[in-house]
Parts: structure tokens; C-alpha cells; sequence
């Protein structure tokens, strides 16, 4: 009879033996080689009567000029706040009508907005007044031009001193003063009741506010009734009655990366794709780079001009902006060679026929039909080219 120590003794070793036979039946991860195969754990096989194998092209890799590196930058359109105006009242008031709505496109000197004011009954006696004061100042001249030739006729026949001949010609100019004076002031007057839309000969007209550019309409911000102050040059505090901007041109801006700052250029010429059009590429020109880097996000705001003559792009539509960096010799493949595995892009090299390698490649600039490789292949590589889907996760 065994003694307990013994029985013991044997069992802890079955149990070594069992723990280093499961080791080597360990299951493997999805594409690892089988157990006694001796394939690298990298390497994906493919049986020679697979049906996969016969979805798969492989071709060798090719060499190109293209850019090691590309700017990508997210990009939303905004307004060109040069091209922008806040029309505000220029005199107080109550709103008797809007005259446009929300979208519409206006011209420069179009009515927009109609105000009941006592500013605007001011504006038109203030012009009467200047055109009364006027008439009046020619009236003075007219008689001292007049006292003026009479003085001279007098002088001819030495029937009144120089004294009084000089001091005629001085009321003359004196005179000729007053009517300048006065006109300007019916002129500017005039050009009030202009501003305002107003007519010189009624009283209780409604004053006028126009647009002082082209464009459309993108906020409107008062409805009738509502009263409203003048601009005052103290306070920008006033609201604007609404908002127009010219979008015959936009703005497109990005926060550019700090390491691809170089690549950006006043005056270069960029890229730019948006969410609503996606199978179209636009050309822009950089306008604007900013002085000082955001220091949380570490990026510097760049503008770029895009012309807009339809209108198609509207503020706050989102994009990227792209712009390759100097190009040299390098490896592409076709965007469909390249599958992402945990986010990393990988391509498969045939090794031999139904065997492939994984491995892990570094991507520059792309265009339509090739991307560049800066590392991972090299010229003569054969690649998966099309179904390396078919070998991601094996």
C-alpha cells in the first residue's frame, strides 16, 4: 500500500505534465498559424484551393513622386466679417415694417427697414430752415453786389470817397461767404433727408434704413413695433436691426497643427473638402495666418479665400483642408491595399504563392488613385492590391 506522500507526489506531477501540454495547445488568436505549422505569427496562409485565394490581385510595388507628408486640417466655411455689415438705426424710433426677409438677397441702397421719427420730422425742417437761410444769404449778396457797382459808378465820377468804395467790395465778400456757408449747410442737410429716404416737402414720413452693401440676408433681429435708439458712438451696446453679408467670397478656417506649420504659406493655394459635396475637391487661397498659437490645443488659425459666385457654400458647413509637402521618390500602392487593423494601417506582402505577410506600413500624401508610403515597402514588394480585406483578422 502507497503511503499518502507518494499518492501526492504523483499527482502534483500529472498535474505539471497537463499544465505544459495545455501551454502548447494554447489557443491562438484569429490569423495565428496552427499548432506545429511554424508560421510566423505575422504571416497569413491561404490554401492553394481556397476560393479566396482566387479574389485576391497582388501586384509589385511602384515608385512615384509624391509628398512624405500632407497637411489635414478640419475646416468649417464661415462669413468674411470684411464683407459683413450690422446695419443699425441712425435715428430713434418705432419699426413700422420690415421690407426684406430672412435670406433675401438685397442691393446696396436698398430699403430694409421703415421707422416712424421724430428725428426724421427734425431732418426735414432742419432742411427748409438751411434752404430759407440760403435764399436769404443770396439776397444779401445780390444787394451788395448791387451797392458795389453803384459805389464804383459814384468813385468813376469822384462823387463818393475810396472808403466807401472799399467797404462795398467788402459786403460783397462778406456776402459771397454767407452763401457758401449757407449752402453747405442746405447740401448737408440735404444729403440727411437722403440718407433717410426722405422728401423735402412733407412732414410724417417714415425714415428709410438701407443696406450699405450687397449680399443676403442673414439675421434679422426687430420686428414691427418694436422702438429702437440711434447709433451711438459711446457705446456699441445697440443691436443690430439685422445682419447682410456678401458671400460672393467665403472664408474657410482651420487650426492648423504647430508641426505642419510649414507647410502653410500666405498667398499658396490649398485643397478643401466639404461634408456636403464629398466627391468634389476646391481650390482656395491662404489669406490670413494668425500671429500667436492657441497655447491649449497648440494650432494657429488659418484663413483661406474661397470664391462663392453660386452661393454653394454656406457658413458654418464643415470640411478639411489639405496641402501636400515637397515631393520626392517614393512607394504607392492603391488606397485598397492598405486595411486598418487596431487602427493602424497594414498591408500584406506575398511571400510565397497562399502566403502573405502583415505589415505594418507609415502613410504620406494621397490623391485620387495612389497613396504614398514612407515606410514598411519598398520598390518590387508584391502587395495585395485588391481583397486584402479578405485577410484582415486571419
Amino acid at each position: 500500500m502507497r503511503s499518502p506522500t507518494s499518492h501526492w507526489s504523483v499527482l502534483a506531477v500529472l498535474a505539471v505534465m497537463s499544465l505544459l501540454c495545455g501551454c502548447g495547445r494554447g489557443e491562438t488568436t484569429a490569423g495565428a498559424p496552427q499548432p506545429g505549422s511554424g508560421t510566423p505569427a505575422n504571416m497569413v496562409v491561404v490554401a492553394p484551393n481556397s476560393p479566396q485565394l482566387q479574389q485576391i490581385k497582388i501586384e509589385p510595388v511602384r515608385i512615384a513622386e509624391m509628398a512624405s507628408e500632407e497637411l489635414v486640417a478640419p475646416a468649417r466655411v464661415v462669413a468674411n466679417p470684411n464683407r459683413t455689415a450690422r446695419v443699425l438705426s441712425p435715428v430713434q424710433g418705432r419699426i413700422t415694417s420690415v421690407l426684406v426677409r430672412l435670406g433675401d438677397t438685397v442691393e446696396q441702397g436698398q430699403p430694409v427697414v421703415a421707422l416712424e421719427s421724430p428725428d426724421a420730422e427734425a431732418a426735414v425742417g432742419a432742411f427748409l430752415q438751411a434752404q430759407a437761410t440760403e435764399r436769404q444769404a443770396r439776397a444779401t449778396l445780390q444787394k451788395a453786389e448791387t451797392d458795389l457797382a453803384r459805389a464804383a459808378d459814384l468813385y468813376q465820377v469822384k462823387a463818393v470817397a475810396e472808403k466807401d468804395l472799399l467797404s462795398a467790395q467788402n459786403e460783397v465778400a462778406q456776402a459771397r461767404l454767407g452763401v457758401e456757408g449757407t449752402a453747405a449747410a442746405r447740401q448737408q442737410a440735404a444729403r440727411k433727408l437722403e440718407l433717410l429716404g426722405l422728401r423735402p416737402d412733407a412732414f410724417r414720413q417714415a425714415a428709410l434704413v438701407r443696406a450699405p452693401i450687397s449680399g443676403k440676408v442673414l439675421e434679422i433681429n426687430v420686428a414691427p413695433g418694436e422702438y429702437r435708439a440711434a447709433v451711438s458712438f459711446s457705446t456699441d451696446t445697440t443691436a443690430p436691426l439685422l445682419t447682410i453679408a456678401d458671400l460672393s467670397t467665403v472664408w474657410v478656417t482651420a487650426d492648423v497643427p504647430e508641426p505642419f506649420l510649414r507647410l502653410v504659406h500666405l498667398g499658396q493655394p490649398v485643397a478643401i473638402s466639404l461634408v456636403s459635396f464629398p466627391d468634389e475637391v476646391f481650390n482656395g487661397t491662404v489669406s490670413r495666418i494668425a500671429d500667436v498659437l492657441d497655447p491649449q490645443t497648440r494650432t494657429l488659425k488659418v484663413t483661406v479665400d474661397l470664391p462663392n459666385p453660386g452661393g454653394r457654400f454656406r457658413p458654418e458647413m464643415f470640411g478639411t483642408i489639405r496641402q501636400p509637402g515637397p515631393k520626392r521618390p517614393l512607394p504607392v500602392l492603391p488606397p485598397a491595399a492598405i486595411v486598418l487593423e487596431y487602427g493602424r494601417p497594414v498591408v500584406f506582402v506575398e511571400r510565397a504563392p497562399g502566403q502573405f505577410e502583415r505589415r505594418e506600413v507609415s502613410t504620406g500624401a494621397h490623391n485620387d488613385t495612389v497613396v504614398a508610403i514612407t515606410q514598411g515597402v519598398q520598390a518590387g514588394d508584391r502587395v495585395v492590391v485588391d481583397g486584402a480585406v479578405l485577410l484582415k483578422g486571419r
